[in-house]
């Protein structure tokens, strides 16, 4: 009789240190109140702050396939690429709404997800590495090759947004793009908090940390990366199509290999593995680029690499996860 009570309680600690990660902790909600007030307290910086904010969903977007699922990318700005020529086409050609430009910028790069991601499932970290630069690169030259869609290497110019939700006209300033921008970020961690700690994102990291234990299970292996893999293009070209609207031009620049590097060492520096880590990365790199760039326009690259260099020498491992900061107890 007492077997059975003994097993209600085991499956109900187990059910409960699942759920434990997905609560909202205090921190977490403070930081979300100070990450709001930042385009009201600091209007001046808005550019920067709509910068930030594209970054970090864009860091998002990367977290989801490898701090989550294991899959290594170097050519994650070809969503990013996607999105953001999607949308500035879009608003030029058909309608200016922005809210609808960023629903066909989402889609376009859920889409090119979709596409390549059987080249992707199938292969090693390798063959990931360089499948994913090469579309990258593809599709750069093909942007560079039709540019009388495209405007090639002079840019898409000539794009103008409407007012967002019909009321709120981008201003020079940014502050309406810096609200918008992370209002969409918001959403779009609300989202991925939730997926993260759904069965899927639970059996994706389970997937990362020991691929034959999963297939041993039954599940579909190339089913949950080929999803993921969607879904993360979907954000990436999200995080694109606000660069387009916000800045109002789309360039060359948006496929090239440094974005991918950029939204990398974001990642890096904030963490892989836990959604923060992509918005603290984020700012971090965003913060160091314009102090940094203020001071020493021509080698602000040069002090990036040294602190990446160091960050890895000292074991970041130790050193730079905040995730374990905060965590109470076995949750």
């Amino acid at each position: 009789m007492s077997a059975e009570p003994a097993g209600a309680v085991a499956e109900a600690s187990a059910a409960s240190r699942l759920l434990a990660p997905s609560k909202w902790r205090l921190w977490e909600l403070a930081l979300w109140a100070a990450i709001w007030a930042t385009p009201v307290l600091f209007g001046q910086h808005a550019a920067l702050i709509n910068e930030i904010a594209i970054l970090a969903l864009f860091a998002l977007s990367l977290d989801l396939i490898l701090g989550y699922a294991g899959i290594v990318s170097l050519g994650h700005a070809a969503f990013f690429g996607v999105g953001a020529y999607g949308a500035a086409l879009f608003a030029k050609h058909v309608m200016p709404d922005p809210l609808v430009g960023l629903a066909v910028g989402t889609l376009l790069g859920a889409v090119l997800g979709l596409v390549t991601s059987p080249m992707i499932v199938r292969g090693t970290d390798l063959t990931r590495l360089m499948v994913t630069m090469g579309v990258a690169l593809v599709l750069l030259e093909l942007a560079n090759k039709f540019d009388s869609l495209t405007g090639g290497t002079d840019g898409l110019q000539g794009v103008v947004m409407g007012p967002l939700l019909g009321q709120f006209e981008f201003d020079l300033g940014a502050r309406v793009a810096s609200f918008y921008s992370v209002a969409v970020l918001f959403v779009a961690f609300l989202l991925l908090r939730r997926i993260v700690h759904s069965p899927l994102g639970i059996s994706l990291q389970a997937l990362r940390d020991n691929r034959l234990r999963v297939m041993a299970l039954g599940m579909s292996v190339q089913g949950r990366l080929a999803a993921v893999y969607t879904l993360a293009a979907a954000w990436a070209g999200a995080a694109g199509a606000l660069l387009a609207q916000t800045t109002g031009f789309a360039s060359l620049d948006v496929l090239e290999f440094h974005r991918s590097a950029d939204v990398m060492l974001a990642l890096i520096i904030g963490g892989a593995g836990w959604l923060w880590g992509g918005l603290i990365g984020a700012i971090a790199f965003k913060l160091m680029h314009d102090i940094l760039s203020a001071f020493t326009p021509q080698y602000w690259t040069f002090w990036i690499g040294l602190f990446l260099v160091l960050l890895m020498l000292v074991g970041r491992e130790r050193l730079f996860r905040p995730a374990t900061w905060f965590k109470r107890g076995p949750g």
